[in-house]
């Protein structure tokens, strides 16, 4: 495959009908994919407000504008009672963290969350990004799916096959690794770049042999009988960051309007984990999709974390551990000849806000 060069400019002009598929999908976390939807809602700051951790800056005028993914930060800040901000929100809703990472390059949003993936093609297109701190999330919902009348068993009978897949995300990588498992490339595959709603879409159409995808689009597809070919769950590293632009960064109350957000994103998870059951209700509800599905997942990944970690999910300050998870992912994709060239991540990542992430109490 020949390495497309992302160029960093909004993608927001899209037909009404294209915005309205987009709506009907969610990502977890920053498992990031394609096309961002300007849906922007706005929190004015209340007289009683106070910040997450004290923090000595004038946040009254400030506007920090957030990314969301349907049914996320803004949802699950709300339900933990978090949204009380001393500043003002705007949060922009996506359906991927490559269009969120386009975002803060363009300056249309000031912090954002994205799987590893995301910032390593910022990198290859010189895109202005900081990663500020990481979120050590679920492996579940990532998977290789096939059609219920697919004669598929192994990853090798996909050889020749059209495979959707979602460009720049866990779904590329980890299709990538799955191929390589078995002593195959991206070109022994007919290999197709999709967003989730066109994936979806294809998927359900016959159009292709096998779809790499991630999220509850899963449990869609599974509805019209799709099967599991390949899970995941023991490829990815579960590592998400959180994104943020050299400019907000730069300004010292937009930082610590910030970094207050960060402890309030780390308290509303504290949350959800003690609240499992109440977050998957609303959660489901504000996604359109069956709560047994979602409180499912939910159980799972919770297991699954505290396995990895003894706890919950939570914001972690940058690590030499993630630096090099993220390093090994961006020298997959040179090897499979993605990107052209070597990127080193460690530039990617800033470390200013340590101190903060650690005060969170």
């Amino acid at each position: 495959m020949k390495f497309q060069p992302l160029h960093f400019i909004p993608n927001w002009s899209r037909s009404k009908k294209q915005k309205g598929l987009c709506r009907n999908f969610s990502i977890v976390f920053a498992l990031g994919s394609f096309l961002g939807l300007a849906i922007a809602t706005t929190t004015s700051h209340s007289e009683n407000a106070t910040a997450a951790y004290p923090i000595a800056a004038n946040l009254s005028n400030v506007t920090l504008r957030a990314s969301k993914y349907k049914g996320g930060w803004d949802l699950q800040l709300k339900l933990a009672g978090q949204d009380k901000f001393p500043y003002k929100t705007e949060f922009t809703e996506f359906t991927g963290g490559n269009f969120i990472v386009q975002a803060i390059n363009a300056n249309a949003i000031d912090i954002g969350s994205a799987s590893e993936i995301p910032p390593i093609f910022a990198v290859q297109s010189q895109g202005a990004v900081k990663i500020i701190a990481s979120i050590k999330g679920p492996t579940v919902g990532q998977v290789v799916l096939v059609p219920k009348n697919s004669n598929a068993k192994k990853f090798t009978d996909l050889k020749g096959k059209k495979v959707g897949y979602v460009k720049a995300t866990t779904a590329h990588y980890f299709l990538i690794k799955m191929l390589a498992q078995e002593g195959l490339t991206l070109k022994d595959v007919n290999a197709v770049p999709l967003t989730i709603p066109d994936g979806l879409s294809a998927f359900r159409r016959g159009d292709l042999d096998a779809w790499a995808t991630y999220g509850y689009a899963i449990q869609q597809a599974q509805k019209d009988g799709a099967k599991v070919l390949k899970s995941a769950k023991n490829i990815l590293s579960g590592n998400f960051t959180i994104v943020a632009a050299p400019s907000a960064i730069a300004d010292p109350n937009k930082k610590a309007a910030i970094a207050d957000f960060l402890c309030r994103i780390q308290k509303s998870q504290d949350w959800q984990a003690s609240n499992i059951e109440a977050w998957s209700k609303n959660y489901a509800k504000a996604i359109g999709v069956d709560e047994t599905f979602v409180l499912k997942d939910a159980k799972e990944g919770l297991k699954q974390r505290r396995s990895l970690r003894g706890q919950a999910t939570q914001v972690l300050p940058i690590s030499q551990q993630a630096i090099a998870s993220q390093q090994d992912v961006a020298d997959t994709f040179y090897r499979a000849g993605v990107i052209p060239t070597k990127v080193d991540v460690k530039p990617l990542w800033d470390g200013s806000f340590t101190n903060a992430i650690n005060k969170c109490k």
